[in-house]
């Protein structure tokens, strides 16, 4: 849970292994035939392989999860197929309400990377979603190496990050982090 690499293709994934990402997750928005076909490879990374919305995919390409949104259907058909299953939140109560393995709590910071994001819950709303819940938050949105650890200091058991996915920095800052803890 570490390092999140949220990526678009099997190159990039490489690369984001490569600086010391722990997992990789497919981030694709298109049709299941498209992520599966790009898909090829990525469940042979040597990492915790999760796929982006689509629960059909994450079967068809022997993924070890898939990550939902908030409104996104699939997560009895995830559980039924054994999938680890990740969720969105933005608040302690979607946090509390989430039926899930892991959370993606954010937006930490605001985030170029995602328009229709949620405002920034910022480090005080990451500790209070941390606080609230016993499984793994993982921080998510403006992540990078300069603040990766503030958001492990305030309880998250990893980051994601797609802008500095490939980046040795952000696991450096994350190890440190976790060893202070």
């Amino acid at each position: 849970m570490k390092v999140h690499a949220l990526v678009a293709d099997f190159e990039t994934a490489q690369a984001a292994v490569a600086a010391g990402a722990t997992v990789v997750q497919l981030r694709l928005k298109a049709p299941t035939s498209e992520v599966v076909a790009r898909g090829a490879g990525f469940a042979e990374l040597g990492v915790t392989f999760i796929v982006n919305d689509d629960v059909n995919a994450a079967i068809a390409l022997g993924a070890d999860g898939v990550h939902l949104g908030q409104s996104d259907a699939g997560a009895a058909q995830a559980r039924a197929s054994g999938l680890l299953l990740g969720r969105s939140v933005g608040t302690v109560e979607e946090a509390l309400a989430a039926d899930a393995d892991y959370l993606g709590a954010g937006p930490v910071w605001e985030t170029p990377s995602k328009a229709d994001a949620e405002p920034a819950i910022g480090l005080d709303g990451l500790r209070e979603i941390c606080a609230a819940v016993d499984i793994p938050v993982v921080a998510i949105g403006g992540i990078d190496a300069a603040n990766a650890a503030d958001c492990i200091v305030a309880g998250a058991a990893g980051v994601a990050t797609i802008r500095a996915a490939t980046d040795p920095g952000v696991r450096r800052a994350v190890d440190a982090a976790l060893g202070e803890r």
